[in-house]
């Protein structure tokens, strides 16, 4: 059985001071139940700091919001996965909507840091969606199956294995919006169908996809009983410490 994974996706939020502000009350109301997998993506800025304050805690994974393919060099601005791994990062989210409108990445540059970040022993988070235009259109389906076959392009069967898909629609991220129960089902049952035929049956079986837009408390309990849907990448909910927990708990008691 795949293990749910909820991950709170920061941004360009919080300073060091509200991550410890917010990992007072968080853990607190987290408790110790590790039947779901949590991990906290703060800034670059953050990392160590959080790094620090879930040393020695079970319950939560660190992760980092991005990272360039090599391994050092001429890249101003930018943070490698040997950077991360020394401040004991376990996930990296790649390949974010917003990293591909903004800032034009590309499904080749999301595969290259893809293929960097496993080579690392860091777990990729790798993130796909449509836009509102795509799905109007009709084209869900073929845009899910290029950005797949692009992002994940020459990973072996155990690679794609350590990989989670988060599956974000670019209309429902940040927007209130959200992707009906049925709707977000619909397209992770799509994606664990193509990852089988582009690898096998198994190894698509064993694959996490989260769904990531506009998820909070009140929707958390509809998505996650979905069957192919194995958690959520969480943004604007994941910042107050009290909702975050809360869709955790929510998930949870569809595992009680």
């Amino acid at each position: 059985m795949r293990k749910k994974i909820i991950a709170a996706n920061w941004k360009m939020n919080m300073t060091l001071g509200e991550s410890e502000a917010f990992f007072e009350t968080f853990l607190l109301e987290l408790g110790e139940d590790r039947k779901v997998e949590v991990v906290v993506v703060p800034p670059f800025t953050a990392l160590a700091k959080v790094g620090e304050i879930l040393r020695d805690v079970q319950t939560v994974k660190l992760g980092a919001q991005n990272m360039h393919w090599e391994k050092s060099g001429a890249f101003t601005g930018e943070i490698c996965a040997g950077m991360l791994r020394e401040l004991f990062v376990h996930y990296v989210v790649l390949g974010h909507s917003e990293r591909r409108t903004l800032f034009g990445e590309s499904d080749e540059i999301v595969n290259k840091k893809t293929l960097a970040a496993l080579a690392n022993s860091l777990r990729p988070i790798v993130c796909i969606g449509e836009t509102l235009a795509e799905r109007d259109g009709n084209q869900v389906e073929a845009v899910l199956e290029k950005q797949i076959r692009g992002s994940l392009a020459g990973l072996t069967a155990d690679q794609l294995e350590e990989t989670v898909i988060a599956y974000e629609p670019v209309w429902a991220i940040g927007t209130g919006r959200t992707a009906t129960p049925e709707q977000a089902q619909a397209a992770h049952a799509f994606i664990r169908k193509m990852l089988a035929q582009l690898w096998n049956a198994d190894a698509a079986a064993k694959v996490r996809i989260q769904y990531g837009g506009s998820v909070k408390p009140s929707n958390t309990a509809s998505l996650m009983s979905q069957p192919d849907i194995d958690g959520a990448l969480v943004g604007g909910a994941s910042l107050d410490p009290r909702g975050f927990a809360e869709i955790v708990q929510e998930t949870r008691k569809l595992l009680a």
